[in-house]
This record gives C-alpha cells, sequence and structure tokens, in this order.
C-alpha cells in the first residue's frame, strides 16, 4: 500500500477505533453515542446524496421547460403601460405575433412576462416568448441562473435536514448524559468513601 492511501486511511481507522475500539474506560453509553453518530452521519450522507439527485433533476425539469419557449416578436396594438419604479414591472397591452404555422394570433401581453411593453407606443416591436402553444410565457432564465437555483435548493434540503438530524442528536445526548452522571454519583457513591477515610 502506497503511502499516500495509508495517509487517507489513518483518519478513517482513528474514527472507527474512537467509535469501536476495545478501549476499557469507554462505557456503554459512550459506545452508543458512537453508534448513534455513525447512523446519523450515514444518514446526512445518504441526504446529500439525495438533495444532489433533487437539484439534478430540477435542472433538467427547467431545462425541458426553456427548451418548449420560442422567442417571437409581437407587434403592439395600443401604448403599452408606463414604465414605474416598481422591482417588478406591471400593466397589459393589446398585441399580435406569429403563432405555431405562421397564423397570427392576438391577445394580451403582461409587462411581466414581456417587459418591453413599458413604455413603448401602438405599433412597436416587442420581444416575447412563446410556449408550445403560440401563448406568451414567461422569459427562461440563462442555464447560469438554473444551475445557481438548482444548488441552491439542493443545498437548502440538505441543510434542514442535517439540522433535523442535530435535533435527534442532541435529546440522545442529552439522555446520555444525564446517565453518564447518574453512572459517576453511583460510582462516587461507592469509591469516595474509603478515599476519604484514609486522610
Amino acid at each position: 500500500m502506497s503511502g499516500t492511501a495509508r495517509g487517507l486511511l489513518r483518519p478513517i481507522q482513528r474514527f472507527a477505533r474512537l467509535l469501536a475500539g476495545r478501549n476499557p474506560l469507554r462505557r456503554p453509553h459512550d459506545r452508543i453515542e458512537g453508534a448513534i453518530i455513525v447512523v446519523l452521519t450515514v444518514a446526512f450522507l445518504a441526504t446529500m446524496a439525495w438533495a444532489s439527485f433533487l437539484g439534478a433533476r430540477l435542472y433538467q425539469a427547467q431545462l425541458a421547460v426553456a427548451g418548449q419557449l420560442r422567442p417571437a416578436t409581437a407587434i403592439l396594438t395600443q401604448d403599452g403601460p408606463r414604465p414605474g419604479i416598481r422591482l417588478v414591472p406591471t400593466g397589459q397591452a393589446l398585441a399580435h405575433w406569429p403563432g405555431p404555422g405562421g397564423r397570427e394570433k392576438s391577445g394580451v401581453l403582461e409587462a411581466v412576462t414581456a417587459p418591453g411593453i413599458s413604455g413603448a407606443v401602438a405599433g412597436a416591436r416587442v420581444l416575447v416568448w412563446l410556449d408550445r402553444l403560440g401563448q406568451p410565457a414567461a422569459p427562461p432564465p440563462g442555464r447560469a441562473s438554473m444551475m445557481v437555483g438548482a444548488v441552491l435548493m439542493a443545498l437548502a434540503v440538505a441543510a434542514g435536514i442535517a439540522a433535523g438530524l442535530l435535533i435527534p442528536y442532541w435529546l440522545c445526548r442529552l439522555i446520555l448524559d444525564r446517565r453518564r452522571l447518574a453512572a459517576w454519583e453511583s460510582a462516587w457513591a461507592s469509591t469516595g468513601p474509603r478515599w476519604t477515610s484514609r486522610r
């Protein structure tokens, strides 16, 4: 075995020895706590794998939805809403645009899905995104945005479940600490008088 492989195995061996070693000073409560740590660590690693899978599925789903949208040019048949200082544009305007099969469609464009209508006048050309049925849809996010969103969602799921795993560990640790204190008090009740009587 190479020195690098031995160096990688040493921390794992120390951890295993810490949890399951035959140290005579380790009490049953310590072994139970070690087993709980192992179970919760495995559960956390499984959670990370599951969260990664969810993030990848979300990214693929967003790519599939974005792939069904196509850009088109719509012509306004009325003036668009006045531009405001709001973060999310509001208002609507009537327009027509090329639909599936080259047939012209008309309807209402919302400023949320077609931000270009804000402040535009009748006859202006604005970019819209159309779904498979030729209806206006929200512009697709960029690949980087989709990837960041999927990663953040995966991290949020993993962090939430990790926090949930800490609660049972804390409760088990609380119970085990009480039993350890009771065992120490019992052991001291039988050992303490022998030590103090020698003085």
